[in-house]
């Protein structure tokens, strides 16, 4: 967190706001600046803008642009992993495990769609703080992967490690493209996505299983 500067007591604010409410009025804001027009093209004075304070505000409490984004990535993750620890506590496996998930962050990400794109940034520093941060919440995510694609393997009596690794790695790969896709077409509702979903999946799980040739 951002130290308080001299003569300014840690939880103090300005005009009468306290302190960690401006620093959540700051990071939403540069949540939807950074994640529409990327790290490098976002402006601390475009954040302010878009906060309704001043520039030097932003740096007295986070010192930088690069740790306006890593407080922006924290925020984002915890909502996102959150979402996705709540479904997990529930008593759902398998595929619907997933479909909620999905549901759940297509729900998440309808007011502030831009959290997704915070993790997927190219223009986004690949070391420092940043990627310490986004290294943090992608494996916080991932752990929440593994565990439900192991028990949707499992339910199909196959443990095998590497099954479960590959298949993890699939998982999560369609997971991001049709969160993607649905961040592209922003007409589609969160229930409608998860209807579209929920046809995908039937369509590919009830095809035929082709049988190889050695």
């Amino acid at each position: 967190m951002p130290r308080a500067t001299s003569g300014m007591r840690a939880n103090a604010g300005t005009k009468g706001v306290p302190r960690a409410d401006r620093e959540g009025q700051i990071v939403r804001a540069a949540c939807e600046v950074f994640g529409t027009e990327g790290f490098a093209g976002t402006s601390v004075a475009a954040v302010a803008a878009r906060a309704g304070i001043s520039k030097p505000l932003v740096y007295q409490y986070f010192g930088s642009k690069e740790g306006l984004f890593s407080a922006c990535l924290h925020h984002g993750g915890a909502i996102l992993a959150e979402e996705m620890e709540r479904i997990a506590s529930g008593d759902t496996v398998g595929l619907e495990r997933g479909l909620l998930t999905l549901n759940g962050i297509f729900r998440i990400l309808e007011p502030q769609p831009w959290l997704w794109r915070l993790f997927f940034d190219p223009s986004a520093p690949r070391e420092g703080e940043i990627a310490a941060a986004i290294k943090e919440h992608t494996e916080r995510i991932t752990t929440l992967a593994v565990e439900g694609v192991g028990e949707l393997l499992r339910l199909q009596g196959d443990d095998d490690p590497l099954d479960i690794d590959a298949m993890t790695r699939v998982w999560m790969s369609i997971f991001d493209a049709l969160v993607t896709w649905w961040l592209d077409h922003p007409d589609e509702s969160p229930a409608a996505m998860t209807e579209r979903c929920l046809r995908l999946f039937t369509a590919v799980l009830s095809a035929d299983v082709p049988v190889l040739q050695p």
